[in-house]
């Protein structure tokens, strides 16, 4: 009998012997390196060996020139991954709610540079807060506000959608500065929940209802959602093997919700539909004006290689973020001047492989 890891590989490799996408449409050059980003994707699903799946579709322009998914969308089923799979994205929701500021920038409803105080009075109640620690929605997006990742209290992974406001204001107490605004960049989950309610009440309507109306919704995103029901048939079962074993235990009760940290973590999504988001930054017409996406890509004082809801490659027209829930690892990377993106999302943690470096990869052999 043949070994789990080589039985893996074989399904994988069945499984997709007629690609969504042929190579003969790509220049020599995107063939050579597109096969060799596919390779390693379906090589590292095979190594670290968990049952376990990952997804990847590569946009140019506004089309999705490949998309593929390897190994188990459900290792107790033995269910393969396909591109209609739907993932955690982790923290790449932290995009989407900056490009919801932006949009409120756009709209005349906040400023930039509008202290949190003026929407979120309450951020008052924060160990340390005075005159000399005000921060700003863009510090807040820019991971420059100084304060800590988390609040000392836990309720900032739990809860479902009604319930998110009030468990951010209970924390708000339990909550301090590592630094003074503007001084460091340190990344904190908090301010982006706090980002959140800003918007939130500048707006007058709910998170949820922003992220649905004005990004979802008129993108045709049909694979996104902020919430899901844990059984449905194409969501991919989270593994969280940070330990060294697989659990699915973990991963499926956090599918009740994030409570405060809907904005930092909460959305669902396959690689494919993902990438009508993201080509919106690489084309006009967008969600976002040329003079928005470049405010985005600059970095504010104190802060490091990261503008407002991504980061930034120095050097390079290269923006992307990397997201990370239990059970779940993403990666977007797009090169702005060539208008190329990548979107990779995986059902476990763990891994030999780093998303991030892969993305860098494919860019250099592009």
């Amino acid at each position: 009998m043949l070994p789990m890891r080589k039985m893996l590989f074989l399904a994988c490799a069945v499984a997709f012997l007629c690609p969504l996408f042929c190579l003969s449409q790509y220049t020599q050059r995107e063939a050579r390196a597109i096969a060799r980003f596919e390779n390693e994707l379906k090589a590292s699903v095979a190594d670290d060996g968990i049952d376990g799946s990952i997804s990847a579709a590569i946009v140019k322009n506004d089309k999705v020139i490949w998309a593929k998914a390897f190994g188990y969308a459900n290792r107790d089923t033995k269910k393969l991954a396909d591109t209609g799979t739907i993932y955690r994205m982790g923290s790449i929701t932290k995009t989407f709610t900056s490009t919801l500021l932006m949009m409120l920038v756009e709209d005349k409803t906040v400023l930039l540079d509008d202290p949190a105080e003026k929407y979120v009075p309450e951020v008052a109640r924060i160990i340390g807060y005075g005159e000399d620690t005000k921060f700003t929605l863009r510090q807040l997006a820019s991971h420059t506000s100084g304060l800590y990742r988390y609040a000392a209290h836990e309720s900032v992974a739990v809860g479902g959608e009604n319930v998110w406001q009030r468990l951010l204001l209970a924390d708000l107490p339990t909550a301090s500065f590592a630094s003074r605004p503007g001084k460091q960049w340190l990344y904190s989950d908090l301010g982006h929940a706090i980002l959140q309610l800003a918007l939130q009440r500048a707006a007058h309507i709910s998170y949820v209802t922003m992220v649905k109306e004005r990004i979802i919704y008129p993108l045709h995103m049909t694979h996104t959602f902020i919430s899901i029901d844990p059984n449905r048939e194409n969501l991919a079962q989270g593994l969280d093997n940070r330990n060294g074993t697989a659990d699915a235990g973990l991963p499926r009760r956090m599918h009740v919700g994030r409570g405060p940290a809907a904005a930092n973590g909460s959305l669902y999504s396959t690689p494919a539909d993902l990438a009508k988001f993201f080509s919106t930054f690489m084309v006009q017409p967008g969600l976002l004006s040329k003079a928005s996406i470049r405010k985005m890509q600059q970095i504010p004082r104190g802060g490091k290689d990261y503008g407002l809801g991504m980061f930034v490659i120095p050097g390079s027209d290269v923006i992307g973020h990397d997201g990370w829930v239990p059970g779940y690892t993403a990666q977007f990377s797009i090169e702005l001047d060539k208008k190329y993106g990548v979107i990779i999302m995986r059902n476990y943690n763990a891994s030999g492989v780093n998303l991030s470096e892969t993305a860098g990869r494919l860019w250099e052999g592009i």
